[in-house]
């Protein structure tokens, strides 16, 4: 049988081989006294078990270049740089996360460089310093699509080998997964669930060159 591990205090949890804290952890409370997120930066969403799953199970070679897109807290960067030794730079319009994700990624005993960003402003030059991109819940609003199909089409210009998102499920991801499928890329989109912290169901997108 596994060995049992405890948690030594409460409101962490573990996850794919990292720690998260939970909003009412001390440390957590204490940043958002001083910093206030604005854009659903507020918590590790669950779509990035699934995308942690899912590269357990594809996984890139160790050191390799990882962007992750609105980053948050950074839960699936952080579990690239622990899990393959990545060199992550975790992306975010709202720079009232970084603060959040500095605690997340130095509680894993990792380093996740942060870029403040948006869809409209990554160059392909910027995105093309990544092998892999990724993403977790970013396609949430109408508004979202046709920016991050854009993304998609500069990374891949810029010599990004890989660029998967996990999502719940929403209309606006299904937009953009269709778009994907009209180019000459190689497009799959794939149901997935991941058993840690707790089942969730969701898919995932990853986009390739053209063979």
């Amino acid at each position: 049988m596994p060995e049992l591990e405890r948690i030594p205090e409460e409101h962490i949890y573990r996850a794919y081989g990292i720690y998260l804290l939970t909003s009412q952890h001390r440390l957590i409370r204490r940043l958002k006294r001083a910093y206030e997120p604005s854009i659903h930066g507020n918590k590790a969403w669950r779509a990035s078990f699934l995308l942690m799953d899912y590269l357990l199970h594809n996984p890139p070679r160790r050191g390799v270049r990882v962007m992750e897109l609105g980053c948050g807290w950074g839960p699936s960067g952080v579990f690239c740089a622990r899990r393959f030794k990545a060199r992550v730079t975790g992306v975010d319009l709202d720079s009232n996360v970084f603060p959040f994700l500095e605690v997340i990624a130095a509680l894993n005993d990792v380093k996740v460089a942060p870029m403040e960003g948006n869809f409209n402003n990554l160059t392909t030059e910027c995105l093309g310093k990544a092998q892999l991109v990724i993403g977790s819940d970013i396609c949430f609003w109408d508004s979202m699509v046709k920016p991050l199909f854009g993304v998609v089409r500069r990374a891949l210009e810029g010599g990004v080998k890989r660029f998967a998102i996990s999502d719940p499920g929403r209309p606006t991801f299904y937009e953009l997964a269709d778009l994907c499928a009209k180019e000459s890329w190689q497009v799959t989109l794939k149901e997935w669930y991941a058993v840690e912290p707790s089942r969730t169901t969701g898919e995932i997108l990853e986009v390739r060159p053209p063979k």
